[in-house]
């Protein structure tokens, strides 16, 4: 039967409930994600009672929950009892190539979703609700004593890398560069994939300390150990020397002073003729639809960073004696090259 053409004024109704209740959304994709649902009927445990066997929940609850599940289009059934996933619950899938698995387990965890509990509070105060909401100074003091939260948010943190490093890797020319290092890297996704897309490049990953192993390890296991390096510090205080700097995901989470402060550390460490990449999401014009400026209101709330406009990000680079030459698309980030500006 054919839905009749509402009217603007109910469509309007329609689709602010839809946002009112956006958080029932984000909390059933979170048991999706939880209870392995994409997993389970790709393996053919396809019945709620079969699924709620094996992951030890109410039969009638997991029942219910499948069938809301069906009328967000993450999975169907031709006869109520048998359940088939469609692409979109993929999405949700551990060993799927663009999995945000565990980004939407961590992003609706309590360490992200008690801060945004308190968001009209953000916007009075331009302050994070970190503090407000856990008593911690940072997510990250949070996550310190969490870790199986921490381990879901590395973890979501790692399937936006994999998902972005092929597509940054692919618009970064690397000719004539001699050593790129992945400032706040992690595990240094995107610089591996920099280097497997130019064999002669060698790179390295600089992040704290007790971050780097991981990228060590990442690198010998993809055969990458001989042209790779790893070094432990603090990006506030100084950076080591490279030809290319690159900084995915890093300056949205600071102030416009700390980012200054960071890329200032990279321009005195800069090779001459070297270059520092911004790999961060762009603010469009006003009406512009787009993860950016939601984004951004996730910056205020849980980091006091932000997401910032292009004469945003030029205003950081003069700050710190850079001027931007280049921007480039990888999928939802802007790729910003900029060069010392004398």
């Amino acid at each position: 039967m054919t839905r009749p053409e509402l009217p603007a004024e109910a469509r309007d109704y329609e689709r602010m409930m839809g946002m009112v209740t956006g958080y029932w959304v984000t909390q059933i994709v979170r048991a999706a994600a939880m209870y392995n649902l994409a997993g389970h009927l790709e393996a053919g445990t396809n019945t709620p009672e079969e699924i709620a066997e094996a992951e030890s929940t109410d039969p009638d609850a997991t029942r219910r929950l499948l069938r809301a599940c069906a009328s967000l289009g993450l999975m169907t059934s031709d006869d109520g009892v048998h359940y088939a996933g469609t692409s979109l619950l993929n999405t949700l899938h551990k060993d799927a190539p663009n999995s945000l698995h565990y980004f939407a387990v961590s992003q609706s965890a309590p360490g992200h979703w008690l801060p945004w509990g308190r968001f009209p509070e953000a916007v009075r105060t331009g302050d994070h609700q970190v503090r407000a909401a856990h008593g911690e100074a940072t997510v990250f003091d949070y996550f310190a004593g969490h870790r199986e939260e921490a381990s879901f948010f590395t973890e979501s943190m790692t399937n936006l890398s994999v998902a972005a490093a092929v597509d940054v890797a692919a618009v970064l020319d690397t000719r004539g560069v001699r050593f790129a290092l992945d400032l706040g890297g992690a595990s240094g996704h995107v610089v591996r994939a920099m280097m497997r897309a130019d064999p002669e490049l060698h790179g390295g990953v600089f992040d704290l300390p007790h971050v780097v192993p991981a990228a060590a390890e990442a690198a010998r296991a993809e055969g990458l150990a001989e042209r790779f390096t790893v070094i432990g510090g603090d990006f506030f205080e100084e950076v080591p020397a490279a030809d290319l700097y690159v900084l995915k995901y890093i300056l949205h989470d600071w102030d416009d002073d700390s980012c200054v402060r960071i890329l200032k550390n990279c321009r005195a460490s800069l090779v001459d003729g070297g270059r520092v990449v911004v790999v961060d999401h762009l603010v469009g014009g006003i009406g512009e639809p787009g993860l950016a400026p939601l984004m951004d209101m996730n910056m205020l709330d849980m980091t006091g960073g932000r997401e910032r406009e292009m004469s945003e990000f030029d205003a950081l680079f003069t700050a710190a004696g850079l001027r931007r030459v280049k921007v480039s698309t990888a999928g939802a980030f802007a790729v910003i090259e900029a060069v010392p500006a004398a």
